[in-house]
């Protein structure tokens, strides 16, 4: 008699794209915001507007004249060097963190998060008080015997400190989860055999936590490419990178062919970077669905020798020092590096209640003046409300359309779900200075310039990837048999979703679209070319105010700033599943 055990009942499989299917709003999104945009913007580039053919006579203009050589370099350059402080300093902050039992770890993540979440436009303003030439830092440095009178802004130090200082959060926590799925026997199995305590972590953590620094190099490198935010406030004209290139030709010339060769230089830079990379060390790194990095044998052969380098000098170091002091040192420092990161937020709220006419740290008197001078302008409190507004339309829109693709890929186990991730990543990987000019360019033609509606529209497209992955991370902790238990005991589809997946994933969502807010408000390049100086949000005012007239009122706008990230970030770190 033939078997009739279930097993050998034919299974029809279902298509992974039963549920793939869902991503199809978020990458029609992307595709119209971005991808068109970003093309449109470039290919103009290659049209002579009086004649509509093809020419190259932009692009030769740009590599004749020597001065768009220098800033393509000096952007390269500037970015690389960010890079590798990100990763020299991240790396002992996320192996700190690594070692910690998880509530303390939580605890210790907020002192990282916060810094990351308050706009790098306020931390370079604070950066600009403290540094100055009268500033608390050379007060201090004065003090303990520097007798010279320090100049320590508007150079390229203050720029690669500025712009390290404000994505390092971004290389720790991209460091951090490799360094978790780390077998932490594995250390102590090596000095087992003979190994010390430096050999153990070169020869065996330092290689397995490769793919998370592999990680890190590569978005901090590609940001980096972006910014012009730090080099525009902390830096001299020897350090103008092409962000700040490609807004004097937009808003100042209205060159938006010149405009769309920089960004096409810059978008041909990154795509190279993340070629090489991949050729490298693979992208499995990026979208967490490998194990090891890939290495090729030149970077395994100078990887090994400065692993056995790093190995002979920590153990030569070990023998000099005792073990309590090299720990002890190591406390010191991560603690240190904390403190730098906070500083920016702590520096705003005494400078708000100054009495004084300038913003100076620490202040020499008390007032509420500059409160009420930013309450009672229409103008302040009109950039704040429309803020608010916008960021809330921003949250929830990119919390719904990120939501349904990360239901998507975590229901679904084909192929192509690794190249849908890495679509959704693509707004954090194309220079945000590129996105802002190409909706400029797009939304001129559709009346969307200036317009409340074309600001949400672009901060929902940077948006998406910090909502998706929080949504994707939370979709892929849901354990789906209970779906399937209610199912069993006669729950209807709209029970089983309202009942059972709407609890399970409501800490995640609410997470998800407070960071999708956040992110909002406080973001400025969109802002800055959609808004067209019309339609101002509160980071676009600072920003005026800080280009045209800094006054105290600014610092009064940051501690509103502070006090609205702060409990939002509280409630959506709260929210997050653990």
């Amino acid at each position: 008699m033939a078997d009739l055990s279930a097993n050998n009942f034919p299974v029809r499989k279902r298509s992974g794209f039963d549920s793939l299917w869902l991503s199809s709003p978020g990458l029609v999104y992307m595709a119209l915001l971005l991808i068109l945009p970003a093309g449109a913007l470039i290919w103009q580039s290659f049209i002579d507007p009086k004649t509509g053919a093809f020419d190259l006579s932009v692009y030769r203009q740009l590599f004749s004249a020597g001065v768009y050589v220098k800033v393509l370099i000096n952007t390269f350059v500037i970015s690389a060097q960010v890079t590798l402080v990100c990763l020299l300093i991240g790396y002992p902050i996320a192996l700190w963190l690594a070692g910690m039992e998880e509530r303390r770890r939580r605890m210790a993540m907020w002192l990282v998060l916060l810094p990351f979440w308050l706009s790098p436009l306020l931390k370079n303003f604070a950066w600009i008080v403290l540094l100055a030439r009268k500033g608390i830092v050379a007060q201090l440095l004065t003090g303990i015997g520097f007798e010279t009178e320090l100049n320590l802004l508007y150079g390229r130090g203050a720029v690669v400190f500025g712009m390290a200082h404000a994505m390092l959060p971004i290389a720790i926590l991209t460091m951090l989860p490799t360094m978790l799925t780390i077998d932490n026997r594995l250390v102590p199995a090596a000095m087992s055999l003979g190994a010390t305590r430096p050999q153990a972590f070169w020869r065996v953590f330092l290689p397995l936590s490769m793919p998370g620094v592999a990680a890190a190099g590569l978005l901090i490198f590609v940001m980096g490419l972006g910014f012009f935010i730090t080099p525009s406030l902390l830096g001299s004209p020897n350090e103008t990178v092409i962000g700040q290139m490609m807004i004097t030709q937009v808003q100042k010339l209205f060159n938006l062919r010149l405009a769309g060769a920089l960004a096409a230089l810059l978008l041909a830079v990154t795509l190279i970077t993340i070629a090489l990379y991949d050729r490298v060390f693979g992208m499995s790194a990026v979208s967490g669905s490998g194990g090891a990095v890939k290495r090729g044998r030149i970077v395994g052969f100078f990887g090994g020798i400065l692993i056995e380098l790093g190995a002979a000098i920590s153990d030569a170091i070990a023998r000099v020092l005792p073990v309590r002091l090299g720990r002890g040192a190591f406390t010191v420092f991560v603690w240190l590096v904390i403190i730098i990161m906070i500083i920016p937020v702590l520096a705003f709220p005494p400078m708000a209640f100054s009495g004084s006419s300038f913003l100076e740290f620490p202040p020499k008197s008390f007032s509420l003046r500059w409160f009420e001078t930013y309450l009672g302008s229409a103008q302040w409190t009109g950039a704040t409300l429309r803020s608010a507004i916008v960021a809330i339309l921003t949250g929830v829109l990119a919390t719904l359309l990120a939501g349904f693709a990360a239901y998507g890929l975590a229901r679904s186990k084909h192929k192509a779900s690794g190249l849908i991730f890495l679509s959704f990543m693509l707004p954090m990987v194309v220079p945000n200075i590129v996105i802002g000019v190409a909706l400029f360019y797009v939304f001129a033609k559709m009346g969307l310039i200036a317009t409340n509606t074309g600001i949400v529209l672009g901060h929902t497209l940077s948006a998406i990837p910090v909502v998706f992955v929080i949504l994707l991370t939370t979709f892929r902790a849901v354990d789906w048999r209970l779906i399937q238990a209610a199912a069993t005991l006669g729950a209807s589809r709209w029970q089983q979703i309202r009942l059972v997946l709407v609890p399970l994933v409501r800490g995640g969502a609410i997470a998800a679209f407070l960071f999708g807010l956040l992110h909002s408000f406080e973001e400025l390049t969109i802002a800055l070319f959609v808004g067209a100086g019309v339609k101002q949000t509160l980071p676009k005012q600072m920003w005026d105010d800080i280009i045209l007239s800094i006054s105290p009122t600014l610092a009064a706008a940051s501690v509103f700033i502070i006090v609205v990230v702060t409990v939002l970030f509280v409630i959506a770190e709260k929210s997050r599943p653990r």
